[in-house]
């Protein structure tokens, strides 16, 4: 007897062109008919190029065919968009009071820490003026490959789905000259029209400050919480005060803190200097009440590895164990 098990199984050893995931975890599959020993399988067109959905259909009818007793398949799609296959369990948004604090670094970092622990993950880069996601993840030659009706995303090498402003343009280095309320429409096509598929989690790398991308982020996307980054510094530290209360004001919680640039460790000794002044941790600690939190350090393997886009090399027990913390506060869904 032929069962559907048997049949999703064998939609998993085929991959979506172009984001190289299965139908199943990019949450294509609308259903599944066995009749005597004809197998009849249907599946939205969300993303998927024709020319794509045609490669599919002679994979899938391949694999199927593989499973004893099926002598006939059929695949056909329906029309859908990428919000309505999205599947996500959670949504965190990394956000700082300023620029230049290691925002997007810690996403990145977070975003591959997830995906050592197994989890699948995609990073939303709103950074949409100063994008650097691609760059740290070397797609700064990736191109998304979509249809009329979205997007779908990139895949980096250990399987974090990306997309980015930075994946669109023709050249990493071109300007985006867009006033706030069109940032924050771009966010939201990004969140609404690329088939994300199924996901564990979404990080979220919004831009610095408490503007229209932020607030249009936390006002029309179901967020689990936000990470907070800061540095050091006395004037990163009186800046970010402001990207808490902007939490707070919008109810969204604080699962995190991440001191970025925290010291620099003297190589052959235990000995660490605070380069950029002392620990803003115990204060940040006090004003949210959110203990859960990491020191990264100033360190150049992290900086070399960025910049030859090999982010996802570098592992630091510290983050790993904060990124496994999160998973446990947010196991089973806290919202």
């Amino acid at each position: 007897m032929i069962t559907k098990e048997q049949v999703m199984q064998r939609l998993e050893t085929v991959l979506v062109p172009g984001v190289m995931r299965s139908p199943l975890k990019m949450n294509l599959l609308q259903d599944i008919k066995i009749s005597d020993h004809k197998v009849e399988i249907t599946l939205t067109s969300a993303a998927i190029h024709p020319d794509a959905q045609e490669w599919l259909k002679q994979k899938i009818e391949e694999a199927v065919k593989q499973v004893d007793g099926v002598r006939e398949t059929s695949v056909n799609f329906t029309d859908g968009k990428p919000k309505d296959s999205n599947k996500i369990d959670r949504m965190i948004a990394v956000m700082s009071g300023k620029g230049g604090v290691g925002k997007s670094l810690v996403t990145a970092l977070l975003a591959a820490s997830l995906a050592r622990l197994g989890k699948e993950v995609g990073v939303l880069d709103g950074d949409i003026t100063g994008p650097s996601i691609p760059k740290v993840f070397g797609l700064s030659r990736g191109r998304p490959s979509g249809s009329d009706s979205g997007l779908l995303p990139v895949l980096s090498r250990s399987g974090v789905e990306i997309m980015s402003i930075n994946l669109l343009l023709e050249h990493e280095d071109d300007a985006v000259i867009w006033r706030g309320p069109l940032i924050g429409k771009v966010i939201q096509q990004f969140w609404e029209d690329v088939l994300w598929g199924k996901l564990d989690y979404l990080l979220i790398d919004l831009p610095p400050g408490t503007a229209d991308a932020p607030l249009t982020v936390m006002q029309s996307l179901p967020l689990s919480g936000v990470v907070i980054v800061f540095s050091p510094q006395e004037l990163a530290a009186m800046v970010v005060k402001k990207a808490v209360k902007m939490a707070n004001a919008m109810h969204i919680p604080i699962l995190g803190l991440v001191e970025n640039m925290s010291y620099f460790e003297v190589p052959g000794g235990k000995r660490r200097l605070e380069l950029f002044g002392k620990s803003k941790v115990q204060e940040m600690v006090t004003m949210t009440g959110v203990s859960h939190l990491v020191r990264i350090p100033v360190d150049p393997e992290l900086a070399r590895l960025c910049d030859e886009g090999r982010i996802e090399q570098y592992q630091n027990d510290e983050f790993d164990q904060f990124a496994r913390g999160l998973t446990d506060f947010l196991s089973p869904k806290s919202n």
